[in-house]
């Protein structure tokens, strides 16, 4: 089913093509990395800069979900030394000129596949990420307002947001304790941001997320009955819908191997002076600075404001 929808959506990318600089929101974006360069349709590169010398990109033909080929991205130590200033990078990019407004909503979709070995150390790893443009006159260090991050040897999904006081003093709380309409997170007020913890694989427990130590009801999450995959579960694959709200307004869904995984609603993103007007999107294994090497596989990456062009029509949640 996979492989008649990216067909579909491929006739789609092209016919947009020549109308992408005029609504990029519109855009239909397909890549299999089949090829031995990105697609013309699909609207990514490789981001040239010193964090991205620590990776390597390779079009391969060993592993692969579908198709003839996959992505398989790659990072060694590179950094001085393992400080926090320094990190690595092997990031495929959304060109700029097809990035999306920031208040628009968009379907991604892609597969990964972790290679062995998994890093399992209590570290800070993504494996995608969706922000916001951020130019010269900002102040800060944004985090991504959704992420897909690994700790541990776990799977996990954070939002971020500009910092919203509790509506009462919440003080020091397990994340056992949130109860209904109220979502573990970490506040931190001297960045004016918080992060979310709205979604983890099966192996998750309360301890893992002893960083998320209070409760938000600026975030709201309905969990749908299904966890995240385990990293070394094989491919995964993901279909998320992203509508940053900082204002309260955000909406994300997330789905993995065709499971419903959560929904998120309230403040979603950031708001401050100098940020840019669009989103984007980048994966590929991400880290701080490390000792080890680091390898992933991505398939099947496709962008649309259609749900059916992403995930299959039946089981989309909205147009």
């Amino acid at each position: 089913m996979i492989g008649k929808i990216l067909a579909m959506a491929l006739l789609a990318a092209t016919f947009n093509l020549a109308s992408a600089a005029a609504d990029p929101a519109g855009d239909v974006l397909i890549d299999n990395f089949d090829g031995n360069d990105f697609s013309p349709g699909g609207g990514l590169y490789y981001r040239e800069n010193f964090e991205q010398r620590a990776g390597t990109v390779e079009f391969q033909s060993e592993v692969k979900q579908s198709g003839t080929g996959a992505l398989k991205l790659s990072i060694k130590p590179f950094c001085p030394n393992t400080n926090e200033d320094c990190s690595e990078r092997a990031e495929i990019w959304e060109k700029t000129e097809r990035r999306v407004p920031y208040n628009e909503g968009v379907w991604y979709g892609f597969s990964v596949k972790f290679a062995d070995p998994i890093p399992r150390g209590d570290h800070r790893y993504l494996i995608a990420q969706w922000k916001r443009e951020i130019g010269p006159e900002a102040v800060g260090d944004f985090s991504p307002f959704l992420a897909l991050r690994l700790n541990q040897g776990k799977l996990f999904a954070t939002i971020e947001t500009n910092y919203v006081a509790p509506s009462k003093a919440q003080g020091s709380s397990s994340v056992k304790a949130c109860g209904d309409k109220r979502t573990p997170v970490w506040f931190r007020p001297d960045t004016n941001q918080m992060r979310a913890l709205v979604a983890t694989d099966t192996n998750w427990t309360p301890q893992d997320g002893s960083q998320f130590n209070s409760c938000t009801d600026a975030i709201v999450v309905t969990d749908h009955g299904n966890k995240l995959p385990t990293p070394d579960s094989g491919w995964i694959d993901f279909a998320i819908y992203t509508k940053p709200g900082p204002d309260g307004s955000g909406h994300v869904e997330i789905f993995a191997n065709k499971k419903w995984i959560v929904t998120v609603k309230g403040h979603v993103g950031h708001a401050d002076k100098g940020l840019g007007a669009n989103q984007y999107f980048k994966f590929g294994p991400y880290r701080a600075a490390d000792k080890t090497d680091w390898t992933l596989y991505y398939d099947n990456f496709r962008r649309s404001p259609r749900c059916a062009d992403v995930l299959d029509a039946d089981i989309c949640p909205m147009p």
